[in-house]
């Protein structure tokens, strides 16, 4: 299930053939919903009215914004795809997540990923969440487009990474070093760790280079998809000005 006018949007313009059935709260009719019922009906779609309670129940009290979609699932990456999606791609950068559980914290990073040119998030099998509604919703469309790359031994992708002449930067507390003073033009992946533990140890272990945000007030972290807004769009300054 996917809900919200972007979600369904994102799923238009990229796959449409994922679409089983849709649900639209009935009577409402706005600018930004009619085009959407438009192309969808137009595809063959099938699109019931329904009332808020009913869409309210599917949502799970999530904020539908009067528009739920049954979708075949999005494609599944694992490692065997990322010499295609890095294919090409002179100064990739990755985004790897280790042991991010919360759907909306994933959701949250796919969006700062997809604003900020990743060409992949990377996350384990294993201790990752889902791409389920929760985080399709907070993604806002990026679920769509930033491929989702599942892998089965994390530290050994990072290793074929680094064959592949990617430079692995992890974000932990203890680095001797802070992101503005770290040069993040090249390939790189960017190694974000969960809330309260951080990175794994082997994957700690396997970067290249640590760095953290330099904190001036009390509070010793921050929420992992407001940290990897930091630090992406980090990236994107040191690219954007080394061009200049």
């Amino acid at each position: 299930m996917i809900y919200g006018i972007h979600a369904v949007q994102a799923v238009l313009a990229n796959d449409p053939a994922r679409f089983i059935e849709v649900m639209v709260l009935k009577g409402r009719q706005d600018e930004r919903l009619a085009p959407v019922l438009s192309e969808l009906m137009s595809l063959g779609v099938t699109v019931q009215e329904a009332g808020r309670k009913a869409l309210d129940d599917r949502a799970k009290g999530a904020v539908h914004q009067g528009i739920i979609a049954r979708v075949k699932p999005a494609r599944q990456y694992n490692e065997n795809d990322l010499d295609i999606i890095l294919d090409g791609k002179e100064q990739p950068l990755l985004l790897i997540l280790d042991g991010v559980t919360d759907p909306h914290n994933l959701g949250a990073c796919l969006r700062n990923a997809d604003a900020a040119g990743v060409a992949a998030v990377i996350v384990p099998k294993d201790r990752s969440a889902q791409l389920n509604a929760t985080a399709s919703k907070v993604a806002c469309g990026a679920a769509e487009v930033v491929p989702l790359v599942r892998v089965t031994n994390l530290a050994r992708t990072m290793r074929m990474l680094q064959d592949k002449g990617i430079w692995i930067v992890g974000t932990a507390g203890e680095a001797t070093h802070d992101i503005y003073q770290a040069k993040m033009t090249g390939p790189m992946a960017l190694v974000m760790g969960a809330e309260g533990d951080g990175m794994r140890r082997l994957t700690r272990e396997t970067c290249d280079e640590l760095i953290k945000i330099p904190m001036a007030g009390t509070v010793s972290s921050l929420n992992v998809s407001v940290a990897s807004g930091v630090c992406l769009f980090e990236v994107v300054r040191q690219r954007l000005a080394a061009k200049a």
